[in-house]
């Protein structure tokens, strides 16, 4: 699918900063050469930022692509992924939205820096509630089957308390697909097997939000995977094909854990590794 005509309005939200082990965010990159990339902290930590989307399309549509971590982790898992004290709540806020009036929420995957926000504690209470109430969250089938098994190469990532509240309210999509009229979804498998990517568009063309599998402008060579992949070389495919179709057909992408300047385009280069380079693109 190349998307439908519908022209979107849209802006990044920023629902907290965090960081995660550099090694394991560069896969086999030796620290040698990501440390000059991505720095690191005392604790070997790279910065990292949960990237959200919010798409109006003035037809009734208030679209929400990821939620971000949440609000539900204790102050020990707080520490150790250095959760900034923000979650998508508030940031919607700050833009003057209320997550009631969200309709649908869009998930690569299912991931807690993805999908945490899908439920919040109340101030008063332990137990997680749906932070979208009357929106359709929509992911791919084979995702969330793998997260309710926990198939994944990490014990603690798919968390039932992110999940389980919103049973009732999630739609299943098999493959491509257009969840919401003019957004079009489509498999983007190795980071999970069931990743998915999005698009859509806006006034300027064709917008791409493809998830973890090229999370930071760092991760734009191709051996540049996380060691959190399930399958690197299948991602590593994803990420070349993705590439390719962005710099012939002037796609900008968007990256979902970018610290820095998060809208991208890209370019074909000779001689630069993996033969693409991102340039820096308004939203």
């Amino acid at each position: 699918m190349d998307g439908a005509t519908t022209q979107w309005d849209w802006k990044i939200i920023r629902a907290g900063e965090f960081r995660l082990d550099g090694g394991s965010m560069f896969g086999i990159i030796p620290k040698a050469l990501w440390s000059r990339w991505a720095g690191a902290d005392e604790a070997n930590r790279v910065r990292l930022q949960t990237n959200c989307l919010l798409l109006e399309d003035g037809a009734g549509h208030l679209v929400l692509i990821e939620t971000g971590y949440g609000n539900k982790f204790d102050a020990k898992n707080r520490s150790i992924f250095a959760l900034e004290d923000r979650w998508i709540g508030p940031a919607l806020a700050e833009v003057g939205i209320d997550c009631a009036s969200i309709t649908d929420v869009v998930l690569t995957h299912l991931h807690f820096d993805h999908a945490g926000g899908l439920t919040h504690l109340m101030a008063d209470s332990s137990e997680a509630v749906p932070t979208f109430p009357n929106a359709t969250i929509h992911c791919q089938r084979r995702e969330w089957e793998d997260a309710l098994a926990n198939r994944s190469t990490m014990s603690k990532t798919y968390l039932r308390d992110h999940l389980d509240p919103v049973t009732d309210q999630m739609k299943f999509i098999e493959g491509e697909g257009e969840p919401v009229p003019g957004i079009v979804v489509m498999p983007a498998p190795g980071h999970t097997w069931g990743q998915q990517a999005v698009m859509f568009q806006d006034a300027q063309g064709q917008v791409v939000f493809a998830g973890d599998v090229m999370p930071t402008a760092n991760h734009v060579g191709l051996p540049a995977n996380m060691g959190y992949d399930m399958e690197p070389y299948t991602n590593m495919c994803t990420k070349r094909d993705l590439l390719a179709r962005a710099a012939a057909e002037g796609w900008r992408l968007v990256l979902d854990h970018e610290p820095g300047s998060a809208v991208v385009r890209v370019e074909c280069v000779d001689g630069v590794q993996g033969g693409y380079r991102l340039i820096p693109a308004t939203g």
